[in-house]
């Protein structure tokens, strides 16, 4: 017999409960985590899978668009038109989106466009009932297997096709058989512009578009219905401002045939702003300075000789830089009038301080011839009136019938020659007054004074009227000058 009792295995003791371990706890939490871990990564599969499989229906889709068109193109000849088994004309609805317009230069008679163009037709052809969504297309090779309106630009001098970075053409055919054919351009038009009033003028610029060999029999272009003809909403040109695009239709015949033409006419009216800083104010102010030798003294020889030719040479060579960019045309522009009318007011102004200089610095030569002995007739016995003005001879028979002959002759055009016996001043009595110096009787002054005394009113006379002149000129040439803006703004702006 065994000294101590005999347990079974694995006996528990009695008396006492059982609890799991820590290390049970664990290993079951891991179990639901991974379990949870699993779930959500079936989730996460499926929903790749399906965006997948959508992504793969899509290429599927757009393969079998390819397909379908390969089959099209099978037996489609791109020489014939899309309407040529019904003998009737195909119509090609064009439209126009202008990236840029700028570069108008008036001396070659150009401007510079960089464009959309945008055609429209159907081709029943290439019609399918598979294809229910557009199909766009790039491709060069598949562009050239389609038919496409053959068009060009008559009034067209350059034209480049856009290579950056990739050829800039698209062809999309959409549901029922239309397609857009759209290609983007950059040409040098032609415009044959009038430059009578400039630059206050306006132009009109054109853009064509024909049929290069296919005569209206088989292609007829036409406009869009809605704008066909639409600009950039940002673009700004520096010379011009638009005022109206109108899109017209034209027809250019040949001896082959007649053709179908479409016409954008480009309604433009120059900036002012530009040619009234650079041309017109200063041109303004140059008159306006010229204007001042008028307030200067008449003896001021060296300041108003230099004043009148510093702005004749002025005026001079701002016309000339003006020519300059301009063509030149045989008819006489707007600015050729302004230009020519300030170097006119200029050297007017000039010739004014010339001429009252003249005036200013003339001296009367009096010559007094006495006949007859010593008893001669005096001048103031001949010419009673000589203390109130110009001298006029009296027609008494003793002043006929002596041999005395007074003869007062000025240097210049406008000297007074006074003959005696019995003939009167040129031009009649003058205004100007002849005063002698004292009270005493004129017989009892020496010729010699009496003649001096004449030189030195006839001097003072001519003083005075040239500064009467100055005086006048003062009004009469800014009020000339205004009279001439009045018409001239109004008759080109008008």
């Amino acid at each position: 017999m065994w000294p101590w009792p005999v347990m079974a295995p694995h006996a528990e003791p009695r008396g006492r409960h059982t609890r799991p371990s820590r290390r049970s706890a664990e290993e079951g939490g891991h179990e639901i985590s991974c379990r949870r871990r699993a779930v959500g990564g079936l989730e996460g599969c499926l929903l790749l899978w399906a965006f997948a499989a959508s992504l793969s229906l899509g290429e599927c889709d757009k393969l079998n668009y390819l397909g379908v068109l390969d089959k099209l193109l099978e037996g489609y000849d791109r020489r014939a038109t899309p309407t040529n088994h019904l003998n009737n004309a195909t119509t090609v609805m064009c439209e126009l989106y202008i990236r840029s317009f700028g570069s108008i230069d008036p001396n070659s008679m150009d401007y510079q466009v960089d464009l959309y163009l945008r055609q429209a037709w159907v081709d029943m052809r290439l019609n399918h009932v598979n294809l229910t969504e557009p199909l766009d297309l790039n491709d060069p090779n598949l562009v050239k297997a389609l038919w496409k309106p053959e068009v060009y630009f008559p009034n067209a001098k350059h034209a480049e096709f856009q290579f950056v970075t990739v050829p800039n053409v698209l062809v999309r055919i959409n549901p029922m058989g239309e397609i857009l054919y759209m290609l983007r351009l950059k040409l040098v038009f032609a415009c044959m512009m009038e430059l009578s009033k400039f630059p206050l003028d306006s132009q009109v610029c054109t853009m064509e578009i024909a049929s290069f060999s296919k005569t209206m029999k088989e292609l007829n272009l036409s406009w869009k219905n809605d704008d066909p003809i639409k600009m950039y909403k940002n673009m700004r040109m520096p010379q011009f401002e638009m005022e109206q695009i109108v899109p017209t239709t034209c027809q250019e015949s040949f001896q082959i045939g007649n053709y179908s033409c479409l016409v954008a006419e480009f309604h433009m009216r120059r900036a002012i702003g530009f040619h009234l800083v650079q041309s017109y104010l200063p041109t303004i102010l140059i008159v306006v300075i010229s204007w001042v030798s008028f307030w200067m003294d008449v003896d001021s020889v060296p300041g108003r000789t230099t004043l009148g030719v510093t702005t004749l040479l002025t005026v001079s060579s701002k016309s000339s830089g003006i020519q300059a960019g301009l063509p030149q045309v045989s008819y006489v522009k707007a600015i050729d009038v302004w230009m020519g009318a300030c170097t006119a007011f200029v050297f007017c102004a000039l010739l004014e301080f010339t001429f009252v200089n003249y005036l200013w610095r003339r001296r009367p030569q009096m010559e007094l011839r006495l006949r007859g002995g010593s008893n001669g007739i005096c001048l103031a016995d001949r010419f009673p009136n000589l203390g109130t003005g110009f001298p006029t001879p009296q027609k008494s028979p003793s002043a006929m019938a002596s041999n005395t002959e007074v003869k007062i002759s000025q240097a210049g055009s406008g000297g007074a020659v006074v003959t005696t016996p019995g003939s009167n001043p040129p031009g009649g009595s003058s205004d100007t007054d002849i005063h002698l110096k004292g009270g005493s009787s004129p017989c009892q002054e020496d010729p010699a004074q009496v003649t001096a005394q004449i030189v030195r009113a006839f001097k003072q006379s001519n003083k005075i009227k040239a500064r009467q002149i100055d005086e006048y000129c003062r009004g009469l040439f800014p009020l000339l000058f205004g009279l001439f803006n009045i018409f001239y703004w109004c008759y080109y702006m008008l």
